[in-house]
C-alpha cells in the first residue's frame, strides 16, 4: 500500500515538475521564496490594526499562533519522525527533475510552506470570513505557494497536501482556543 502511494506520489511529482517553462523559472522562485512575502503580511497587520483597533491584537495573536503550530508540527515534528526525503535528496530522481534553487533540508514530509500559508489562510477566513469575502483568495495565495514547492523540486505533491491540512487543522484549533478565550472574557465583563 504504502509502496502503491509513494510510486504515485512520485509519478505525479515527476509529471507536475516537468511542466515547467523557462519565464516561469523566475516567478515561481519568487513565490516560493518567503521573503517575498514581508509586504503581504506587513500590508495584513497594518489593515487588522487600522480595522480592528483593540481586537486587532487578539487576532493577530491568533494567525502566528496557527502560522507558528503549523510550521513547529511540519518541521519538529513530522519532517524528522517520517523521515521522508525531499524528491531534490533523491538519487534515482537527479537527472528527471527540474530544480531551480538548492534542495534545502533533507526532510520533506510535511511542506513548512503549505503548512504555513494554508494555517494564515484557514484562520483569516475562520475569523473574518462572514464580514470580508476577499479572505477566501487568500486560499489562492497558499495553494499557488504550494505549488511552486513541487515545481522548485523541493517536495512531493503529497508532501504539499499533507502540509495543507496541518495547516488546516493548526487553524481550526488555534480560532478554537481564541474563541473559547473572547467567550470566557464576555463572561467576565458581563457579571
Amino acid at each position: 500500500m504504502l509502496q502503491s502511494l509513494n510510486k504515485l506520489d512520485t509519478d505525479l511529482f515527476l509529471w507536475l515538475n516537468s511542466l515547467y517553462a523557462p519565464w516561469l523559472d523566475t516567478l515561481m522562485l519568487w513565490v516560493t521564496e518567503r521573503n517575498s512575502w514581508i509586504p503581504f503580511y506587513a500590508l495584513l497587520v497594518g489593515w487588522l490594526i487600522y480595522r480592528f483597533r483593540k481586537q486587532a491584537l487578539g487576532l493577530l495573536l491568533t494567525i502566528i499562533a496557527a502560522v507558528a503550530v503549523g510550521d513547529q508540527l511540519a518541521s519538529s515534528v513530522l519532517k524528522p519522525l517520517t523521515h521522508r526525503l525531499r524528491p531534490c535528496h533523491e538519487l534515482a530522481l537527479q537527472k528527471l527533475i527540474h530544480p531551480i534553487l538548492e534542495c534545502g533540508g533533507q526532510y520533506g514530509f510535511v511542506s513548512s510552506h503549505a503548512s504555513t500559508t494554508f494555517a494564515l489562510a484557514t484562520t483569516l477566513w475562520l475569523l473574518l470570513g462572514k464580514q470580508y469575502a476577499w479572505t477566501k483568495w487568500v486560499f489562492l495565495w497558499a495553494a499557488v505557494v504550494s505549488y511552486s514547492r513541487i515545481y522548485v523540486g523541493a517536495h512531493y505533491p503529497f508532501d504539499v497536501a499533507a502540509g495543507a491540512l496541518v495547516g488546516i487543522l493548526s487553524a481550526v484549533l488555534c480560532v478554537f482556543i481564541y474563541r473559547k478565550i473572547q467567550a470566557r472574557s464576555s463572561q467576565r465583563t458581563i457579571s
